[in-house]
């Protein structure tokens, strides 16, 4: 998809400038689409500039993410975990799988539009599998390893129990704004002028 663009008016003339340039000049932060590592490196680029610039003005978080690769999210993870400047997250319309627990993990305020949406389940395989029976072990202990990681993000960030995490990832299971507040999943519904 092209990059949209923003004029910027100078000295010299009309400058147009890239919309998510001057989103990112705001602090505003994007996690559009599927989580990918080149989605994952770029927004550690991003994260990285606005600690840079200052570590005490807030950074803003916004996803509309359907999810996707696991070590992608987790390194993503990492990097909202460990920003000295506080990171909010905001979900504006899906939150899914791995773009839900990255904004459950929101340490500085997690909020969402009033028709935004959360869903939670168990880690997936994401390709057909294959193998002799000691590969195909491995790939379920795996796995099973990682689900363990997830529910215990997801606990921590909503001090629910592991137990409760993995009754609520037994399934996919969609949750509105008024259900993830209930859930300690977010923290507050919010209008869109509140991003703004």
């Amino acid at each position: 998809m092209s990059d949209m663009y923003y004029q910027v008016r100078t000295s010299g003339g009309i400058n147009l400038v890239p919309l998510t340039t001057r989103l990112l000049a705001n602090r505003k932060v994007f996690i559009e689409g599927e989580i990918e590592r080149e989605k994952a490196n770029e927004f550690i680029k991003q994260i990285m500039l606005l600690n840079i610039e200052s570590t005490t003005e807030p950074i803003d978080v916004l996803i509309n993410s359907p999810g996707g690769e696991i070590n992608a999210g987790l390194l993503m993870y990492d990097v909202i975990q460990a920003s000295k400047a506080p990171i909010r997250t905001y979900c504006i319309g899906t939150a899914y799988s791995m773009g839900a627990v990255l904004f459950a993990c929101g340490i500085h305020g997690r909020y969402m539009l009033p028709h935004s949406e959360l869903m939670l389940h168990e880690p997936l395989l994401g390709n057909r599998v294959g193998g002799n029976a000691s590969s195909i072990r491995s790939i379920s202990e795996s796995l099973m390893e990682t689900r363990k990681k997830i529910n215990g993000i997801l606990a921590k960030h909503t001090g629910k129990t592991e137990e409760e995490i993995e009754k609520a990832t037994s399934f996919d299971h969609y949750y509105t704004a008024e259900e993830s507040v209930e859930f300690s999943l977010a923290d507050k519904i919010i209008s869109f002028d509140k991003i703004v």
